[in-house]
């Protein structure tokens, strides 16, 4: 007999903290050293970290974990229209803010945001229902992959012409993924793999920064005090941990030598001070979270929902494994945060929002 838990699942409730307090505690560390010379106030990251990233997060994780999940089926495609509008405003002169050479902020008065990070949500919220609405028709070229190319081209288009390729990858890693399992050709997603490789090497020729990435990839000890300097800084961090880390707050690279510690590289901080232990721990993290998640969606009641489940777990885990795989120099470095643990109240928030809804979906999971 199938019926209803009615309670959501406490076990990735239980990670989800973990990781959100696992987050504020390495902020406080990472940042002590830039936030006392950037703004004269040594935890001043981890304190609008916790006013403006976990508390609302939190708030909003148990609104929508109250919410049931078909509501957002009904509003799915306001939800990815109004994102896409937040996307353009970004090119926006007096609205959209350019920092670092990049329009991905808007800026409105007392309040700043990143729309890709509601735009990730929004996409899977609007994939979820369109896929779900394709049925069987997701086979057919016309009828499923053409129009999922079209989806997929006009995000491209946007993101990266901000330029964010970071996120490009992150949010085509998604879509493939719900593409998949909604039931789509296998034949079609190798497909879009060999067409997203020419691509992805096209972008990257594109301009000379990323190529420079690539190349550092490819030869790390290339150029370490100019393109090379990141990388080369993050691998020293992590190698200086061993195995058990040289004690929390005691990073060297936190101090001016890492850029970015509380943000990109907040994992190489994490491997200087907790060692490959403290590391392997929060990657366990992140895999429990993910066999949890996937889990709520192959026991999910409906194809929406399970649609819906996959594409948020899918969110959580690729963002995690390109920040991780890029800092430690597996992949070219790419600029993304890493999911509950860099600085950044927009992420928090957007990421709660998303769990919330696989929690909502995790109440109503059938059970034999």
């Amino acid at each position: 007999m199938r019926n209803s838990q009615e309670k959501s699942d406490r076990i990735l409730l239980f990670v989800i903290f973990a990781l959100l307090v696992f987050g504020l505690v390495m902020i406080a560390s990472a940042g002590i050293g830039y936030s006392r010379i950037r703004f004269g106030d040594p935890y001043f990251f981890f304190k609008r970290q916790l006013l403006f990233g976990f508390i609302p997060g939190v708030i909003v994780l148990f609104i929508a974990q109250k919410v049931n999940y078909n509501f957002w089926k009904k509003v799915a495609t306001p939800l990815f229209a109004a994102s896409l509008a937040l996307l353009i405003l970004v090119f926006i002169p007096g609205i959209g803010a350019k920092i670092y050479g990049a329009s991905r902020w808007i800026k409105l008065g007392f309040i700043s945001f990143q729309p890709s990070e509601a735009f990730k949500l929004s996409l899977i919220l609007y994939l979820a229902a369109w896929l779900e609405s394709r049925g069987e028709k997701i086979r057919d070229v016309f009828e499923g992959l053409v129009p999922f190319l079209a989806i997929l081209g006009l995000v491209g288009f946007l993101l990266i012409k901000q330029p964010d390729v970071g996120t490009l990858g992150v949010i085509i890693l998604i879509a493939m993924s719900m593409f998949f399992i909604s039931g789509s050709r296998l034949s079609h997603i190798l497909a879009m793999g060999l067409a997203g490789m020419s691509l992805l090497f096209l972008v990257i020729k594109m301009e000379a920064y990323r190529m420079d990435r690539f190349l550092v990839f490819m030869h790390p000890e290339l150029d370490p005090q100019g393109v090379g300097y990141q990388i080369n800084q993050a691998l020293l961090a992590i190698g200086s941990g061993g195995l058990f880390g040289v004690g929390l707050g005691h990073s060297l690279q936190k101090f001016n030598y890492l850029p970015e510690p509380v943000g990109d590289s907040i994992f190489a901080i994490i491997g200087e001070e907790l060692g490959f232990v403290g590391a392997l721990v929060l990657i366990a993290l992140f895999v429990i979270l993910a066999m949890r998640g996937l889990k709520i969606a192959k026991n999910a009641p409906d194809k929406f929902s399970r649609l819906l489940a996959a594409g948020i777990v899918s969110w959580i885990f690729f963002q995690a494994f390109i920040n991780i795989a890029a800092i430690s120099g597996i992949i070219p470095l790419t600029g993304i945060p890493l999911p509950f643990i860099s600085y950044g109240g927009t992420s928090i928030v957007f990421l709660m929002f998303g769990v919330g809804i696989l929690l909502n979906i995790s109440k109503q999971t059938k059970i034999n």
